[in-house]
């Protein structure tokens, strides 16, 4: 029955698998393998860096700079306590005025910023060291224009004098006035000493406007004296204005300066009451204080004695 149900015009090969393709079939070639190695791509991209991770990373870093800025202040204390433990066995010699050793004069003053002065207030106290040469190098600058002025205009001699008496007087005052409280104040965190330097570089300051203002018969080669000297001779005016530009710069650094020094003092716990104490303390305890308070009271004890024995003879 099957023969009767095939196809009688179909290909009799058409189902055999062993014939051989057509002539005009072609048959597509089998892809080349591929010679390079096999490579895995991550399912996932790292994480990118976070913002929290970078302030973390910043935290970490101003932590490790403050711990380092810690160590080097305690290895500069520790250096200041040796050098003070060593100084206090041999005894602090004055070496300011740096004089030679032969000099009939010694020095008069112990002055050593690495030992007295802490680290973060070097800075400004080597500052109004330089201030304080830098004024003094300029009254003895004056003096020359002073001189060259009177050449030009006998009349000024007044100027002169008194130039030379200002270098002579302002110098040493200056130091010893509003300088060496200063440096004592920030060795010893003393309120009482800078209450002392700002009372006087008050006045300070003002002897800088009027040195640079340089009013005639005052000895100063101010603006007014450059000018008049200008007229009588251009060299001397020139030179004169050069020392009154030293003077206006003498002033301007001084108020620059107390400024600065005075946002340092209120940092340091300063104040008016501490400089009350420290006064009265230093008083009470120095010892011409005390032998005269000694011997006031022995006196009062004596008459008070004497009074009372004529009031019982009597």
């Amino acid at each position: 029955m099957s023969d009767f149900d095939s196809n009688p015009f179909a290909d009799p090969d058409l189902n055999n698998p062993f014939k051989p393709p057509p002539a005009n079939v072609k048959i597509p070639n089998a892809p080349a393998p591929s010679t390079q190695p096999a490579i895995m791509k991550p399912t996932e991209e790292p994480p990118a860096y976070t913002q929290i991770a970078k302030e973390h990373a910043l935290a970490q870093a101003e932590l490790l700079k403050r711990q380092e800025e810690l160590e080097r202040k305690a290895a500069e204390l520790d250096r200041r306590e040796r050098e003070m433990q060593n100084l206090n066995r041999q005894g602090r010699k004055n070496n300011w005025p740096p004089l030679p050793g032969n000099f009939p004069v010694g020095p008069c003053f112990y002055q050593d910023f690495s030992v007295d002065i802490p680290v973060e207030f070097q800075k400004t106290v080597k500052i109004m060291y330089y201030l304080w040469m830098f004024h003094a190098v300029t009254l003895f600058l004056n003096i020359f224009g002073c001189l060259a002025w009177f050449c030009v205009e006998p009349a000024r001699g007044v100027d002169f004098g008194l130039s030379i008496l200002w270098f002579l007087l302002f110098t040493p005052c200056s130091f010893v006035c509003w300088y060496r409280p200063l440096y004592g104040a920030f060795r010893s965190d003393s309120s009482f000493r800078f209450f002392v330097f700002f009372f006087v570089y008050i006045c300070q300051f003002a002897i800088h406007v009027l040195q640079a203002a340089g009013f005639q018969g005052w000895g100063n080669c101010g603006w007014i004296s450059s000018l008049t000297g200008l007229n009588k001779s251009i060299p001397v005016g020139i030179m004169m204005i050069i020392i009154t530009a030293l003077f206006t710069a003498s002033a301007v650094i001084s108020l620059v300066m107390f400024k600065k020094v005075h946002g340092l003092y209120r940092t340091t716990g300063a104040s008016f009451e501490k400089a009350q104490q420290e006064f009265a303390t230093g008083v009470m305890s120095n010892k011409t204080v005390q032998t005269a308070a000694a011997n006031a009271a022995s006196t009062a004890a004596t008459s008070a004695a004497q009074n009372a024995f004529k009031g019982n003879q009597i």
